[in-house]
């Protein structure tokens, strides 16, 4: 019997040829109106919960998103800031450098300058001693040189004449050629 059940259900009898309920005439018009219910009723739930819950989230995401603009505006306003205060102190830093680099140079130039005349000084002082001694050594040297050119001319005289010259006259005649 259970099997008799299920066939009932499931076969139309044979005279019969049923058609798709929704395309039945009879049932046409009711379910129009239980369409346009529905459709309303839906319609109404969708506009009065599901939208704005939905332009809800929108919203809070464009207002993230704006904030969020905002603050990367923010962060690069700052960051453009850094930037130029760094390149301002670089700026100063290599001007001071250059500043104290100068300054050093003209100092060092200084120093060697103030050097460079102290040792031109010693030098000329060692310089004026060596030719005081020069000159001393050479009076001293001309001094020798006339007793020993007295003494040669006296030697040569000697030598060639036999006799000895007197030491007036032979000192006589080596000033004589001394003062040419």
């Amino acid at each position: 019997m259970a099997a008799a059940k299920t066939t009932e259900h499931t076969e139309v009898p044979s005279g019969e040829h049923k058609s798709f309920p929704p395309f039945e005439k009879d049932t046409f018009a009711s379910q129009l109106v239980w369409l346009a219910i529905t459709f309303v009723l839906l319609y109404v739930l969708v506009a009065k919960l599901g939208l704005p819950r939905v332009g809800g989230t929108i919203a809070a995401r464009q207002g993230k998103i704006d904030g969020d603009l905002a603050e990367a505006d923010r962060f690069k306003t700052e960051s453009d800031n850094a930037m130029a205060a760094y390149e301002k102190a670089l700026a100063e830093a290599r001007n001071r450098a250059i500043t104290m680099a100068n300054e050093t140079h003209a100092r060092l130039l200084a120093e060697a300058d103030a050097n460079r005349k102290a040792v031109e000084e010693r030098l000329n002082t060692r310089l004026a001693e060596a030719e005081k001694a020069i000159t001393a050594t050479k009076t001293a040297a001309m001094t020798n040189v006339r007793g020993i050119a007295i003494d040669t001319a006296a030697a040569i005289v000697a030598r060639l004449t036999g006799t000895a010259p007197p030491e007036a006259a032979t000192a006589s005649a080596v000033d004589a050629v001394l003062k040419r």
